[in-house]
């Protein structure tokens, strides 16, 4: 695969709004397991693993386990990817929705 084709895999990825979000709650937090993710963007665990694969596989987000949670976060091409798709956009990481690392380190997992 060319820089050409894995560039392209990461922008079709970001195409989705839903993948798009949990990127950049990744941008905002640095890290997060499914639970604390589908608590930033309001949807089902089983919804944003699905899209974590998908990220994953578009190599913009790593995992590594921690005990019996997997932490995800961006990679390097995923952080410059998402930073790029925000400022095309006009948004910065601060004018996203997202809530706050502090905020999210206070949610229980479950």
């Amino acid at each position: 695969m060319t820089a050409i084709d894995r560039a392209a895999t990461g922008a079709r990825a970001l195409g989705d709004p839903t993948r798009l979000r949990v990127a950049t709650a990744l941008l905002s937090a640095d890290e997060l397991c499914v639970c604390d993710l589908a608590w930033v963007v309001g949807l089902a665990q089983n919804l944003v693993s699905h899209h974590l694969r998908l990220l994953k596989g578009a190599g913009l987000v790593t995992g590594r386990r921690h005990g019996r949670l997997v932490m995800y976060a961006l990679t390097p091409s995923g952080h410059a990817l998402v930073t790029a798709v925000l400022a095309i956009a006009g948004l910065s990481t601060a004018a996203t929705t997202t809530p706050s690392a502090a905020t999210v380190q206070g949610h229980a997992h479950g």
